[in-house]
């Protein structure tokens, strides 16, 4: 078969596999993407509100209920389902009907929670703007699950592409996007949040850096990372700020090492460097215009419980006394189930492969750990925070499985294709 159908069937199975879980994937910030979108669609604040709570109420009733189908003392007991579904809605009913009697109406939002934690979600129109077609044509449900299929595997075909581009035969190209699937990004990608998009986004923004390593469509990759950053703006702009600095950084990394080996540094990596620069300043500048909520306003929100007690008087000092004992805890479960650092370990050699695409790959893997380290929070939903940085494994793990694979095969006929460097 041709590989645009192995792609296919990939992303068919996946989808397919998906059907056994449509509903119950929501994390509690789902439902202010989704009722986001349901105002783009036209819907008032209560018609948006009922929507959105209905959805994210059948979500832990099915959840309940399939929780207590294995529960070993309890399997035989009623279904749990009916009175979850009754207790959820009346208690998210109680929260936003509190918060429109006190005139909190603005903004796209419903009132879940308190205004200034939902002018964090106010200015992240992306994701939303995604979902709102979907949940017009299709329904709540099925248009966030749809929505979710799709996004996650335009994130795989990203992979496949990525790979391509740099060289890799097809079978090992396929094996990078059933990795992305298969690994904790695939999974994180479907949840109705922002992740899944970020995702996409940053190895759209690395498909435009092999672009311009290796020299065939330089133009075409620029702006390919160029679109790609300012789409993460709408999506979340820290990330478009961590991902801008990181490229930047590779970009100059890169030139400087070719320098020291006594070799022209080249356009490719400058201009690289370029955009990300232009994409951090362009994100502070805007952001700032637009009086998007600062970092000290995203910090008192991680310390206060989304603003439910009152401000930190020394926000800073407690939040890197926090970070140290994060990431301390962190490491001690990552030693003791060492899959993700094992995963980096052959991700990173198999990176080495391609050595200046292998540094503008880590940069990206590392806006994963930023974005940890900017929510020290151990307990948030599944390290969805840091799964970018399975992007490394994703990519460079067929890459190191590519000499493997040209012993085993008989080479084909004409020169091969040279790798990005």
């Amino acid at each position: 078969m041709r590989p645009r159908t192995w792609v296919l069937l990939l992303a068919a199975l996946f989808a397919l596999m998906q059907l056994a879980t449509v509903e119950g994937r929501d994390t509690p910030d789902s439902k202010n993407y989704v009722s986001y979108a349901l105002s783009l669609t036209g819907a008032d604040e209560r018609e948006a509100a009922a929507a959105t709570i209905d959805h994210y109420c059948a979500g832990r009733a099915a959840m309940a209920h399939r929780a207590q189908l294995v529960d070993v003392v309890r399997f035989h007991a009623p279904d749990p389902a009916p009175r979850v579904l009754e207790e959820c809605r009346e208690q998210e009913w109680r929260q936003v009907e509190a918060r429109l009697a006190a005139g909190d109406t603005g903004g796209r939002t419903v009132p879940f929670m308190p205004e200034r934690f939902m002018r964090i979600f106010e200015v992240r129109p992306g994701y939303p703007l995604v979902l709102a077609p979907f949940v017009a044509l299709l329904g709540v449900t099925w248009g966030v699950w749809t929505a979710s299929v799709l996004i996650t595997c335009a994130g795989g075909v990203l992979a496949y592409l990525v790979l391509r581009t740099l060289a890799a035969p097809v079978p090992l190209a396929l094996t990078g996007m059933a990795l992305y699937l298969v690994l904790p990004c695939g999974t994180t990608a479907m949840r109705p949040m922002t992740e899944g998009l970020m995702l996409a986004l940053t190895l759209a923004a690395l498909w435009g850096c092999a672009l311009v390593l290796g020299g065939t469509r330089p133009r075409a990759g620029l702006a390919l990372v160029g679109g790609a950053l300012f789409a993460l703006f709408t999506v979340k702009h820290s990330q478009a700020l961590f991902l801008g600095a990181c490229l930047a950084a590779a970009g100059v990394a890169v030139a400087v090492r070719r320098r020291w080996r006594g070799t022209p540094a080249g356009r490719g990596p400058v201009a690289l460097a370029a955009v990300g620069c232009a994409g951090v300043l362009g994100t502070v500048l805007v952001s700032r215009l637009l009086d998007y909520p600062s970092v000290s306003e995203s910090v008192q929100d991680l310390l206060t419980d989304h603003f439910a007690r009152p401000d930190r008087e020394r926000p800073w000092a407690e939040f890197f006394q926090l970070q140290g004992n994060f990431w301390m805890e962190w490491a001690r479960r990552q030693l003791w189930e060492p899959l993700f650092l094992a995963a980096l370990a052959a991700g990173t050699l198999g990176a080495r492969r391609r050595p200046a695409f292998g540094v503008f790959l880590a940069a990206a893997a590392c806006t994963g750990i930023l974005n940890q380290a900017g929510h020290p929070d151990i307990n948030i939903w599944g390290d969805r925070l840091i799964t970018l940085a399975w992007l490394l494994p994703v990519l460079g793990v067929p890459l190191l499985l590519e000499p493997v694979l040209r012993r085993a095969v008989v080479p084909a006929q004409g020169a091969p294709v040279e790798p990005v460097g």
